[in-house]
């Protein structure tokens, strides 16, 4: 049901999930354990699924905490539950005891992150838009603005597509030497003409060295090719109508 980044297991007072799709109640794409939101999912399913996750975390379901994710380089602060509305961003920051931040994923690339001697938490949804354009600048500045020291971040970064699984084409390459010729690393030719592949976990683990964390933990583990997983792209390639989405959550135990 949920996996750990040995690091952040290892910080006292915290408590971190990455969610897998096992443990849940939905069925057909959805199978098991969706915590989409966005999804066309049973709500009745979502819900049930979602109060599974929060007692994983140890908090009251209205405390397990997602945004309106639209592939941006915003990250919000966050002091309680939602008045509302989810705000529309791709990062959370807070140093308020008891609420779990959560960002979903299928495919796209969840960081966990925290300062334990400020005591500052993220999370970060950093698909490859979102990585691009800095998501990952913006959720370290965001916990520095609470007290967080970008030198004492610790990252974890959690299931995602991975290299051997993402395709892409040649126009998607030229987005990104257009904004820094050494992201060329990141590519190896495909086998089909006109296409590379992309590592966009090494991409994000450069953002992050870059921004200062240098303390960075991967799971290495593909959404694509793994079935415990959901997977945005999979689902396309199956001509699925709809996907189910990870739930990956951070919190201070209060």
């Amino acid at each position: 049901m949920r996996l750990e980044s040995p690091l952040l297991a290892a910080i006292p007072g915290l408590r971190h999930a990455f969610f897998t799709r096992d443990g849940g109640v939905s069925d057909g794409v959805y199978a098991h354990l969706n915590g989409g939101l966005g999804s066309r999912d049973d709500p009745t399913h979502i819900a049930e699924n979602r109060r599974r996750m929060a007692e994983q975390m140890g908090i009251a379901p209205t405390h397990l905490l997602n945004l309106h994710q639209i592939h941006s380089p915003d990250a919000v602060v966050v002091t309680g539950p939602w008045d509302g509305q989810r705000p529309k961003a791709d990062a959370l920051v807070t140093r308020t005891d008891g609420l779990a931040i959560a960002i979903t994923t299928a495919d796209c690339g969840p960081v966990l992150l925290v300062e334990p001697k400020a005591r500052v938490i993220g999370a970060a949804h950093a698909g490859w838009k979102g990585a691009l354009t800095g998501i990952l600048e913006s959720t370290v500045a965001a916990m520095e603005k609470l007290g967080a020291e970008r030198n004492g971040i610790i990252a974890a970064i959690g299931p995602m597509i991975r290299q051997p699984s993402y395709e892409v084409g040649d126009e998607f390459v030229t987005r990104f030497l257009d904004a820094d010729a050494d992201n060329a690393v990141f590519f190896l030719p495909a086998s089909r003409e006109g296409h590379a592949m992309f590592d966009l976990a090494g991409f994000i683990r450069d953002r992050l060295e870059a921004a200062g964390v240098l303390m960075i933990d991967d799971l290495g583990l593909d959404t694509y090719s793994d079935a415990r997983f959901f997977s945005y792209r999979r689902s396309v390639h199956r001509k699925e109508t709809d996907y189910g989405r990870h739930v990956h959550a951070i919190a201070l135990e209060a």
